[in-house]
């Protein structure tokens, strides 16, 4: 047997093993010495025989082969293995590991792999391209590979080392921020550990002496907390699924948290924003917004314990109801295009937007039925920035009927609250339900009033966002089929959902609000002139609706500001005085408002028998003042007119306020120019003030005569109100005194942007729509006189020749 058959190598010969395969063995790595060993992967390893040879698959390589031929011996075999190996090892790791024993063994020694450094013009080029794109494609890295006279590989590894290079020094540079940032808000920490271990009073600066609170107890307090409003929102949700009232015990409901000691949290007392916590400013924006509302800081209750019957409405299906209507809400207000597409409308009307109601059709059902037949869809959204530091403050405002009729006073006629269903949850706004009846107006005599039954809804939808939802409950009551569907023939107004989108802002202190108005109403009581600006969202639209809060929020910030700087630098009389003369000015516009719409909230009458003696498109009402506060006593006539001008509404707006062509127009300036007296900003654009103004003439009959005037200009229309007053009770309003008892008989104008053109419709477009009205007291009439055609024919002069003149004087009598 020859000597490489009978060769052994750790007791595996060729007889035993086939292939002579070890697995799994520690085998001695050339160059580390004697005794050292590395572990080989369960893969088949050659062996080496006595001399050092390598074999090939754990067998032996003979040198010569007695059948003849030529046969590679198993030194070059073993040479050529560790050359791949050392070849392999040059590319991974750039040295020459292992070269003593290659140069002992007599092989050849490769020359190590000279590093070459990119030049700066290079480097130039490379950096430019990765500041436009760092991630190149093939096609880039290949044209500057070609242009650098580079590999395509250096580049592609170039630009790798660099994306990581700046990867990495993104990441140092965040955390350099961020130990700074711990480094302050670790100082910050022991600043405010050192204040708590010695409080100090910020009156008077000495020490407080606190109570003794265990840690303990603090952590049981603050998870009590936690619990007992997690306990509230359960049953707030078991309440509007079971359909029942579900109520937290009584420990639960009386219990409220004191406030820690220095906080400076104060209740809002009833206007949009923050408040000047003085006596003057609160009494000030409470009386412009109606008191403030009771829910915040009352005690938990999630839903009226009072049995509601509603028209026979399960309370349960109301609910579902309003959490339809808030899903199809914040969806309309998040949705935009194929839901919402641009106007196609003139390039100057403020609809933006148009619904798609085969898109809305498709996307939601009818949540209160199908639409009438005869009525008109109307829909818009707005959306813009609203002055207000708490988005919380501005639900309020808006779920308190009394105040949101305050705010929209030129849109809501009349409104109350027939129940709360919900109150909320944890004294919060969060799941409050309430059902509102209003009546909503277009200040203009040929359109009438939409009256509405409806539910609204809030709903939180996260930190600083809430969620405002109308929606009417008239489809529910057609399909019960109750005896209060009988009235539903006189339904004018379907409210679908609608309603407003509150984000607070914290940055500046503004609130960010979406606006979404959706209804159905009948447009066959509408004058022909109206009908377009109600199907373009003009009148009640989204962009009216936050127009006027926007006016109104300013209004209420610059009377803040005001306040605070008279009880500085004036005296309480004048305060008082001014906010005396706010008061008149409110009250004159509601008189007003009421008399343009005929409004149900004071007892106007039509006259009946006098048709033939009135204008087509001229509407005169009548009512009785019998001992009633702020109105003269009498029969007091009300005419009201809308017509078409062929003049922008920026330019009417100016013209009626310009004090020096007042006497072309107004009858009571009897032929000469007016002098401003004084004057109150309501905001920081032009045109929203409180003015007194006197004529300059020589009649002593006029001597004693002052005119108050009050104009309101936003994005959606400008109004223009004044009425005579006496001086001696202005002079009782201008310091101090009770403003209630002072008479007033309001006229004015409404000027309204003019709808897009209906086709078939015959009127232009890019005008105004102009509405005068005016109150005048009967002379020397008693509240049971009977009205004459005399006093109906004169009133109706008046009218129309103050219309005529106005167009006379703007050259648009055509």
């Amino acid at each position: 047997m020859p000597r490489e058959k009978a060769m052994s190598f750790l007791g595996f010969s060729d007889d035993d093993g086939g292939d002579g395969a070890l697995t799994g063995m520690e085998l001695p790595f050339p160059g580390a010495g004697t005794g050292v060993f590395i572990p080989t992967p369960a893969l088949s390893v050659a062996t080496a025989d006595a001399a050092g040879h390598g074999g090939d698959g754990g067998r032996v390589v003979p040198v010569g082969c007695a059948g003849g031929g030529t046969v590679r011996s198993a030194s070059e075999a073993e040479n050529e293995r560790r050359s791949r190996t050392i070849d392999h090892l040059d590319v991974v790791s750039g040295g020459g590991f292992g070269r003593d024993d290659d140069a002992a063994c007599g092989m050849p020694r490769k020359r190590k792999r000279p590093y070459v450094r990119h030049s700066s013009e290079q480097i130039q080029e490379l950096q430019a391209l990765f500041d436009k794109c760092p991630h190149p494609d093939e096609m880039q890295r290949a044209e500057l590979s070609r242009r650098l006279f580079l590999d395509p590989s250096q580049v592609k590894f170039w630009f790798q080392n660099r994306r990581t290079q700046t990867k990495a020094k993104l990441v140092r540079d965040e955390n350099v921020q961020l130990r700074q940032e711990n480094d302050r808000l670790r100082a910050e920490n022991l600043c405010i550990r050192e204040a708590m271990r010695h409080p100090v009073c910020g009156n008077c600066g000495r020490p407080v002496v606190l109570g003794v609170l265990s840690l303990e107890e603090q952590h049981l307090r603050a998870q009590n907390a936690r619990l007992t409003e997690e306990l509230s929102r359960v049953c707030a949700a078991s309440s509007e699924f079971l359909g029942k009232s579900i109520s937290l015990p009584a420990p639960l409901q009386t219990h409220q948290p004191e406030p820690m000691p220095g906080s400076r949290v104060q209740p809002a007392a009833g206007g949009v924003g923050s408040v000047p916590s003085t006596t003057v400013a609160s009494s000030t924006i409470t009386e412009f917004t109606g008191t403030a509302s009771t829910s915040s800081g009352t005690a938990i209750m999630t839903m009226s314990e009072e049995p509601l019957e509603i028209a026979g409405i399960d309370k349960s299906v109301l609910l579902e109801l309003a959490k339809s209507a808030m899903d199809e809400l914040v969806k309309m207000a998040q949705m935009e295009d194929p839901l919402w597409t641009p106007s196609v409308s003139l390039s100057d009307s403020p609809a933006k937007e148009t619904l798609n109601y085969e898109e809305y059709l498709n996307t939601f059902s009818p949540c209160i039925g199908v639409k009438p037949a005869g009525f008109q869809s109307e829909a818009s959204r707005e959306s813009g920035i609203v002055i207000s530091d708490d988005s919380v403050a501005l639900v309020e405002a808006l779920m308190d009927e009394r105040r949101w009729s305050n705010i929209f006073s030129c849109m809501v006629a009349k409104s109350s609250t027939i129940a709360e269903i919900s109150t909320g949850v944890a004294g919060s706004r969060d799941g409050a339900l309430l059902l509102i009846q209003a009546e909503l107006q277009v200040l203009s005599p040929l359109v009438p009033i939409r009256k509405a039954t409806f539910l609204r809804f809030c709903k939180q939808l996260g930190e600083g966002a809430w969620a405002v939802v109308d929606v009417s409950i008239d489809g529910l009551v057609v399909d019960q089929g109750l005896a209060a569907a009988s009235t539903t023939a006189n339904m004018n107004c379907r409210r679908l959902p609608s309603g407003c989108l509150v984000q607070q802002d914290t940055r500046n202190g503004f609130c960010k609000v979406k606006w979404v108005e959706h209804a159905e109403y009948d447009e066959s009581s509408v004058h022909p002139l109206y009908r377009s600006l109600l199907r373009s969202g003009l009148a009640l639209g989204a962009g009216r609706w936050l127009a006027t809060l926007q006016r109104q929020c300013k209004c209420w910030a610059t009377l803040q500001s005001c306040v605070a700087a008279w009880e500085q630098y004036s005296s309480d009389v004048l305060a008082a005085g001014t906010q005396s003369l706010l008061k008149l000015a409110q009250r004159m516009m509601e008189s007003f408002f009421s008399g343009v719409s005929a409004s149900s909230a004071l007892e106007w009458s039509k006259l009946d028998g006098f048709t033939d003696n009135i204008g087509n498109d001229v509407r005169i009402i009548e009512r009785k003042s019998v001992d009633e506060p702020g109105v003269p006593p009498g029969v007091v006539l009300c005419a009201a007119t809308s017509v078409w001008m062929l003049v922008t509404p920026e330019r009417l707006f100016q013209f009626l306020c310009d004090e020096g062509t007042r006497a072309e127009w107004d009858i009571l300036s009897t032929g000469g120019p007016m002098q401003e007296v004084t004057n109150i900003a309501k905001g920081q654009q032009d045109g929203n003030t409180v003015s007194l103004l006197r004529t300059n003439t020589t009649n002593t009959q006029q001597n004693g005569i002052l005119i108050l005037q009050e104009t309101c200009t936003d994005a959606s229309g400008s109004m223009v109100v004044y009425a005579p007053v006496d001086i001696p009770a202005m002079h009782l309003v201008m310091s101090g005194g009770d403003s209630a008892s002072v008479p007033l008989l309001p006229s004015g104008f409404v000027i309204l942007p003019d709808g897009p053109t209906i086709p078939g419709d015959g009127h232009k477009t890019c005008g105004s729509l102009l509405t005068f009205a005016f109150q005048i007291l009967v002379k020397n009439s008693e509240p049971t006189a009977k009205l004459t055609v005399e006093s109906i024919q004169t009133v109706n002069n008046l009218i129309s020749c103050t219309i005529n003149r106005i167009k006379t004087a703007l050259h648009c009598d055509v």
